[in-house]
């Protein structure tokens, strides 16, 4: 494009943050809450908020906040032209609310001087960090709405499968024989436990003045009932947002909180995306994605279901903690009472994490809902390590029971028995061990009736039920109410 006219260079600009390479956040509802046009909103409404508090506490003359209003819709203004001027000062702010008080000046046929109520008092950093407040609590809110519906789905699963055995995997290998329904209750408890972590953030308003001392709001308000402070806690009413004691221009934990809360989301959405992502390899085949039109294909394999959803997900867990901790290098960084480039490092990070969240919201709720379950593969890959997979239990049950052999506790001669099952072929380890421990352990002392229950997998979970009820019952909000138990298959 080094030949583009200006004019299509410009319309290059409008469609910067489309997300061509970022497909997990593309999406209408991603661009409507996180984009430029989004943040240009927020800083539009802090701005005509801000004339509406000075004009009902008799500071901007009367019909002002409805001019400003009215100027201050953001289809009114240039997007591309203003991030190209924010160059000029270091922040969209400056070049937006010089257009704004000429289109207030257009729009004030009046003559009442409506222009009195626009940026009174204000600085830069004030408007932009309350506008992204408005931004993340938007942003938030409609992550909370699928993080409780992907909650939901969860503890669907659980209860619906309480009691389908799988195997439990640890370093890579079989462990112990455990249940789905207890991993969706932990892939609940992780969703549920970040979701509440982040209802509850609070969003505070910003409003320092220049300096963060409010010398230009104490001066606004002499002769007046109102105080700066007084004005702070209107805008905060005004815009939905929390008020805040003192201004937090250098003291950064609405933004680190916020980030961390947002990363830790998306953490919870990373551990059930590579799970699935194992869960549904062809040789393991225990899960499979909710099939789509157009999903999951490849540009070359017309064979192939890609299980793009959690590869969506996944992508944007992966991108979370290095944003997450740019967010803390900026606040550990920030000098003075206004900071420099450290404040500048921000604005995309959050952008970004708030657009990964959302977008990656969407995915794990569908993937939570329609989830496909294979309790049939969970159980052949469960056999696939035979009896060998209750060793721990058999070990615990029989090792008291047996004499002393050679020199040999109980516990030391079923790990022989272990050790010499573990050098036959993998295919042949579930009958060498059911022989070898048979001829191990004399009937007299375990019947065989005994020995089979012990190598039943259902007999050695645990807990496993009751931890599931109690992750269940530790988030009720979370749960939904229509669970009705039916099975997925």
């Amino acid at each position: 494009m080094t030949n583009a006219a200006p004019g299509d260079l410009r319309a290059f600009a409008e469609e910067a943050d489309a997300g061509l390479l970022s497909p997990v956040s593309a999406s209408p509802l991603v661009a409507a809450l996180t984009g430029d046009r989004a943040v240009l909103a927020a800083i539009l409404a802090v701005e005509s908020g801000w004339a509406a508090v000075l004009q009902r506490a008799g500071l901007a003359p009367g019909g002002s906040a409805a001019v400003v209003a009215s100027a201050a819709e953001a289809g009114r203004y240039d997007l591309a032209d203003i991030a190209l001027r924010a160059q000029g000062g270091g922040n969209p702010v400056i070049p937006l609310v010089a257009d704004l008080r000429k289109k207030v000046a257009a729009l004030d046929s009046a003559g009442i001087g409506a222009g009195k109520a626009v940026h009174t008092s204000l600085t830069s950093q004030d408007v932009l960090d309350t506008a992204l407040m408005l931004v993340a609590r938007n942003t938030v809110h409609a992550v909370l709405a699928d993080l409780k519906g992907t909650a939901a789905a969860l503890a669907a699963l659980a209860e619906q499968h309480a009691q389908t055995l799988c195997v439990g995997r640890s370093l890579a290998q079989h462990s112990l024989p455990y249940t789905f329904g207890l991993r969706a209750a932990q892939w609940f408890q992780g969703v549920a436990a970040a979701g509440r972590q982040l209802e509850g953030l609070e969003f505070p308003v910003q409003f320092g003045g220049a300096a963060g001392t409010l010398a230009a709001g104490t001066v606004l308000t002499e002769g007046s009932t109102a105080t700066p402070f007084t004005l702070a806690d209107a805008l905060a009413a005004q815009l939905g947002l929390a008020p805040a004691p003192a201004p937090w221009h250098t003291n950064r934990l609405a933004v680190t909180s916020l980030g961390h809360a947002l990363a830790s989301v998306l953490d919870a959405f990373g551990k059930i995306a590579a799970d699935v992502l194992f869960l549904s390899r062809p040789e393991v085949a225990e899960l499979a994605e909710p099939r789509a039109a157009g999903r999951g294909v490849s540009s070359a394999m017309p064979q192939k279901q890609n299980p793009v959803l959690s590869v969506l997900v996944r992508s944007a867990a992966l991108q979370a903690p290095q944003l997450a901790a740019q967010l803390h290098l900026a606040a550990a960084t920030f000098n003075d009472e206004r900071p420099d480039g450290a404040w500048h490092t921000e604005w995309p990070a959050l952008r970004q994490l708030l657009a990964l969240t959302l977008g990656a919201a969407g995915h794990i709720r569908e993937l939570a809902e329609g989830l496909r379950v294979f309790p049939d593969a969970m159980r052949r890959n469960l056999d696939l390590a035979g009896p060998l997979l209750l060793a721990e239990g058999v070990n615990a049950a029989v090792a008291p029971l047996l004499e002393e052999k050679d020199g040999r506790s109980g516990k030391q001669q079923l790990q022989d028995v272990v050790d010499q099952t573990l050098q036959a072929p993998p295919a042949g380890q579930a009958g060498t061990y059911r022989k070898l421990l048979r001829e191990a352990v004399p009937a007299a002392v375990v019947p065989d009736a005994r020995l089979e229950e012990l190598l039943d997998p259902a007999s050695y979970l645990g807990q496993a039920a009751e931890i599931a009820c109690r992750i269940l019952a530790s988030f009720p909000d979370h749960v939904s109410p229509n669970a009705n138990g039916a099975s997925r298959g």
